[in-house]
C-alpha cells in the first residue's frame, strides 16, 4: 500500500507531557516514526517528527487529529509533505564522515558563531545539531569565573582538513574564540588517557625560572627558558645551560616552591572530573619530578615523568640523574603508558604550551594547545587560550551537568 511522508514542526511553549501526547496521536493511526529532534530554549520548544502513514484517505484524520491535539495543548503545528525520492536522498547522506567544532570562550557572541558556521557553509558541510555544554549565564549576578562552550555536530566531505583547520585558528586569533575540529569517530567518543605538561600548563610558571631568581641568576635562566619554549634552541642543550646556573640552591628552597605551586584555574575540577569517568592521567614534563611528584599528591595523577635533580649535602649539584625528558621523550612516554594501560594511541590527549609538547600534541589522538605560544598554536590540532584548563572538558563534549555531579 502507498504511504506518505510527513514533516510535523512543533512550536510553542513547553510543558509536561506534549512528546506523549503527539506521539499517541500517531501511535493510534499506526503511523511509523522515521526521525525526532527536540530542542528547547528558553522554555520554548522546538519539535520536529518525521512520520509515514498510509496514504490520501488514511493520513488527513491524523493531520486533524494532531491539530486538535495541539489546539489543546497551546502550541503550533505545521506539515510538509517530504517526497520519497527527497527522503531516500536525505538518508544516502547519513554515511558521509561526521566531525565535532567545539567553540569556547568567557563568552560567545554572534560575531564568532557566525564566522565559523560561514566556514562550515562555505564547504557545503551540514549541521546536524547545536548543543550548548556549559550552563546558562545570569545577566545579575557576576560569575568569578565566565566561560561558554557550544557544540556542533557537523556532516559532509572534507577534501583538505587542514585548510579548513587553518580557516578556524585564523578565526580564533581575530576574534578571540578557541575552537577544536575533530572527526566524530569511536575514538573520540571513547578518550582514555589524558597527559599534560607541567610547567605553564598544570601550574602557572616556569619553576626553573622561580628557582633561578631564588638563587640570584633569573634573567640568565629566564632568557634561556624563553628561547627554548619558542624552540629557537635545542631543548637539551638549554637544559644543561639552565641546570649549571642552579648549583648550590639549597633543597629547602626547593620545598618552599613547591609547598606554593600555583595550580591552573580548572585544574582541580578536570582532573577530578576525569578520574570519575575512569580517565588515567600523567605529568610529562621538562621540569622535575621534584614538584611532578608534589601534583600528583596534590591532584591524584597516575604517572609522572621529568627531569630528577641531582641533590647532595642539601643541596643542587648543577646536574641531573637520568635522561633528560626533552620532546622526543615525552612522545616515547604516551607511547609507553598508552600501551601499559591497553589504550589505543587514538584514544589519547596531550595538553602542553611549548614547543617541545609539539611531538605529544601531534603523536595524540587529540593535542591540545594551552595559553600556548604562537608557533605551538599553529602546529597543534586544536587550542585553548581563553578559560582554564577545565575546558579540556567541553572537548570531549561533556556538559556542566556532567561535571557538576563530580563536584557535588
Amino acid at each position: 500500500m502507498e504511504k506518505e511522508i510527513i514533516l510535523l514542526n512543533i512550536s510553542g511553549q513547553d510543558k509536561p507531557g506534549l512528546t506523549s501526547s503527539l506521539t499517541g496521536v500517531l501511535a493510534e493511526y499506526g503511523a511509523k516514526v522515521l526521525d525526532i529532534g527536540q530542542a528547547n530554549i528558553h522554555d520554548t520548544l522546538s519539535l520536529g517528527i518525521l512520520f509515514e502513514i498510509k496514504a490520501k484517505s488514511n493520513s488527513a484524520p491524523v493531520l486533524k487529529d494532531l491539530l486538535f491535539k495541539a489546539y489543546e495543548l497551546g502550541i503550533t503545528a505545521k506539515f510538509r509533505p517530504i517526497t520519497l525520492e527527497k527522503y531516500e536522498q536525505w538518508v544516502s547522506t547519513q554515511g558521509k564522515n561526521r566531525y565535532i567544532v567545539t567553540i569556547l570562550g568567557e563568552k560567545l557572541a554572534a560575531e564568532q558563531i557566525s564566522a565559523v558556521t560561514s566556514v562550515i557553509s562555505d564547504i557545503n558541510l551540514n549541521i546536524d545539531s547545536i548543543k550548548r555544554l556549559t550552563g546558562r549565564t545570569s545577566l545579575v549576578k557576576k560569575d568569578p569565573y565566565p566561560r561558554a562552550s557550544i557544540q556542533l555536530s557537523i556532516r559532509g566531505e572534507i577534501k583538505d582538513k587542514g585548510a579548513v583547520t587553518s580557516k578556524f585558528m585564523q578565526i580564533s586569533r581575530d576574534l578571540d574564540v578557541d575552537i577544536a575540529f575533530q572527526e566524530d569517530n569511536i575514538y573520540r567518543r571513547n578518550r582514555r588517557l589524558v597527559c599534560f605538561d607541567m610547567d605553564s600548563t598544570l601550574i602557572q610558571t616556569e619553576v626553573i625560572d622561580e628557582l633561578a631568581e631564588l638563587a640570584g641568576v633569573g634573567e640568565q635562566v629566564k632568557a634561556i627558558t624563553e628561547s627554548a619554549m619558542q624552540g629557537e634552541i635545542d631543548f637539551n642543550e638549554s637544559f644543561k645551560k639552565r641546570m649549571a646556573l642552579l648549583e648550590g640552591l639549597s633543597e629547602d628552597v626547593l620545598k618552599e616552591v613547591a609547598k606554593n605551586l600555583p595550580i591552573t584555574k580548572g585544574a582541580h575540577r578536570l582532573i577530578k572530573t576525569l578520574k570519575s569517568y575512569g580517565f588515567k592521567t600523567a605529568i610529562l614534563s621538562g621540569g622535575f619530578t621534584y614538584f611532578g611528584e608534589y601534583l600528583q599528591k596534590e591532584l591524584g595523577i597516575d604517572y609522572v615523568h621529568a627531569n630528577q635533580l641531582e641533590i647532595k649535602d642539601g643541596a643542587l649539584t648543577g646536574g641531573y640523574l637520568g635522561e633528560i625528558v626533552d620532546g622526543n621523550k615525552k612522545a616515547e612516554y604516551l607511547k609507553e603508558i598508552a600501551e601499559k594501560e591497553g589504550i589505543n594511541i587514538s584514544q589519547t590527549i596531550a595538553v602542553g604550551d611549548g614547543a617541545n609538547d609539539l611531538p605529544m600534541l601531534n603523536l595524540a589522538g587529540l593535542g591540545i594547545a594551552f595559553h600556548a605560544k604562537p608557533k605551538v598554536k599553529d602546529n597543534a590540532q586544536s587550542s585553548i587560550s581563553s578559560i582554564g584548563l577545565d575546558g579540556v572538558l567541553y572537548l570531549l563534549g561533556y556538559h556542566d551537568r556532567h561535571i557538576d555531579l563530580v563536584e557535588e
